[in-house]
């Protein structure tokens, strides 16, 4: 099953067409695409046997993030060896996790404000958790897991490592540092969800690839890892961390300039494509 926003409203996308939630299920679900988490049991019963026969063609510049307003976003550094390797570092066993701030949400064809510095892109995998998990084993995390959509941690650089300490989620977090798209999928639409391919192409030019089995560690162990600490509770996202090819680690290294258009790809998800802009 494929979730949408579609301009702001919840919508099951089969094929080239949308069935909007709220009228199909004649309002026992809401149109909020926040709000289906919080009952995701109930509504993927629901959603199993509807009829989606009567949905109607859309425009994608129309989609939005599937997940708007989660209560909880984490974020994974130096997940992939390759990655930890261009940038002059060792990937950790134990997963390095930061924030990125919720205002930092868009949506997979939105305009990003280039704010100056150093803006780079990393594709990831983002994971949203469709059910409470606390002190979850690996064998059950999965089926904590609603769905799987694209994402990038965009970053700024020089923010990001100024300071007597690093500031992951303040150089992650400019406006539109986290677009996510094109939707939702339910992790049963894939042969095997904990090995896709992945890529970020820039003005036409691929920049990254990699796959989500190459994770120092995988989406399991991230779910076990957090829920031992703190509740991962329904709708909150996880960015599971980004493969080689970030323009840090290139020689000279290169950043996002005004002008430039970012296409981030994930097998058996889509794609998203997104434009940076001059800051308004």
């Amino acid at each position: 099953m494929r979730l949408a926003n579609l301009s702001g409203r919840l919508v099951i996308v089969s094929g080239s067409k949308a069935s909007d939630v709220e009228a199909l299920s004649i309002g026992r679900f809401s149109s909020d695409p926040q709000a289906i988490y919080g009952e995701w049991d109930e509504f993927t019963t629901w959603a199993r046997t509807a009829d989606l026969t009567a949905g109607v063609p859309f425009d994608h510049h129309d989609l939005l993030a599937p997940v708007p307003r989660p209560r909880q976003i984490f974020a994974v550094g130096l997940n992939y060896q390759e990655h930890a390797s261009e940038v002059g570092l060792v990937a950790s066993k134990v997963p390095i996790v930061f924030t990125k701030f919720v205002s930092s949400i868009t949506g997979p064809r939105a305009d990003v404000p280039h704010p100056g510095g150093d803006v780079d892109w990393e594709v990831e995998l983002v994971v949203v958790i469709g059910k409470t998990a606390r002190n979850v084993s690996e064998s059950d995390a999965w089926e904590h897991v609603a769905g799987l959509t694209v994402g990038q941690d965009i970053s700024e650089r020089i923010t990001q490592h100024e300071g007597a300490t690093p500031q992951f989620s303040l150089g992650k977090s400019f406006p539109g540092f986290s677009p996510m798209g094109p939707w939702l999928v339910t992790p049963d639409e894939f042969s095997d969800p904990r090995d896709i391919a992945l890529e970020t192409i820039v003005n036409g030019a691929t920049r990254q690839r990699g796959r989500t089995s190459d994770m120092v560690a995988s989406v399991a162990t991230l779910i076990t890892a957090m829920s031992k600490i703190l509740e991962l509770l329904p709708g909150d996202i996880i960015f599971t961390g980004t493969p080689s090819g970030v323009g840090l680690g290139m020689k000279p290294p290169q950043f996002l300039s005004v002008g430039d258009e970012l296409v981030s790809r994930i097998e058996g998800i889509g794609e998203m494509r997104n434009r940076i802009v001059a800051v308004a």
